[in-house]
């Protein structure tokens, strides 16, 4: 199925055709057109030349694409059909509204939006796997951490929870809703630099272009698994991150 953002105020995708799984073909295309990371989709009555952003969103798309269409020799029309869709299990699509934290830690109200893995994809320009989605769903955590804005001066103890590729802020664990909720995809998590002045023990730095947020965990175990977990979140490519005394983390 493919689909565009809809041009109206509301935030929904307009869907242009579909291509069965059955009558498709896929071929690695040379680079052209300036694009890099190219591969051609073939049907009976039309073609598509498709680019991803990297390499390895490519490798991907094709491994998912190769594994649907071998699927897709078990299953019916009606079953392939009526399970396309562009509703995603979103990170707050149960919430009327969401709120958001700016750089100088205060939380501030936004209007009604969609953090829905679909959409997040869109803005960010980026690819969730079938294996990513697996993983999302095995994984959820949840428990106290610390955080900090780049420009702010203390630390904030929040309960959060990881769940769907995203972090959920409750002022404790007994309450219902969140305060704020932050998609990981497209962030980078690290370790924080000099630049930041940041001299505590088990903290980690997530980065998404000038959005910086800092969070601090108890002890060396939890900082680990928060670390695992936050790390296949946001497909960070970073797979060795410094702990504090030289110490480093494997995973």
């Amino acid at each position: 199925m493919y689909a565009s953002r809809s041009s109206g105020s509301g935030q929904v995708f307009r869907v242009h055709g579909y291509l069965p799984l059955r009558g498709i073909s896929i071929e690695e295309t040379e680079p052209k057109l300036g694009q890099q990371h190219i591969f051609t989709i073939f049907a009976p009555n039309k073609s598509f030349l498709l680019a991803a952003s990297s390499e390895a969103e490519k490798n991907r798309w094709l491994e998912d694409l190769l594994v649907s269409m071998q699927n897709s020799k078990d299953k019916s029309d009606d079953y392939l059909f009526h399970n396309l869709s562009l509703k995603s299990q979103g990170s707050d699509e149960a919430l009327n509204k969401s709120t958001d934290s700016n750089d100088d830690g205060k939380l501030q109200t936004n209007q009604p939006r969609s953090n829905s893995t679909a959409h997040v994809c869109w803005h960010r320009n980026t690819s969730v796997g079938s294996k990513d989605l697996a993983f999302s769903l095995e994984s959820q955590l949840s428990g106290y951490l610390l955080r900090k804005f780049k420009t702010s001066n203390g630390w904030q103890k929040l309960w959060v929870v990881l769940s769907n590729f995203c972090l959920f802020f409750y002022k404790t664990y007994q309450e219902d809703f969140p305060l704020a909720s932050l998609p990981l995809l497209g962030y980078i998590v690290s370790s924080p630099g000099d630049q930041d002045h940041i001299h505590k023990d088990y903290v980690f730095k997530l980065q998404f272009k000038s959005h910086v947020y800092f969070f601090r965990a108890e002890s060396e175990f939890t900082f680990n698994r928060w670390l695992e977990v936050i790390s296949r979140s946001t497909q960070s490519p970073t797979s060795r991150l410094k702990l504090p005394n030289h110490r480093k983390l494997d995973y």
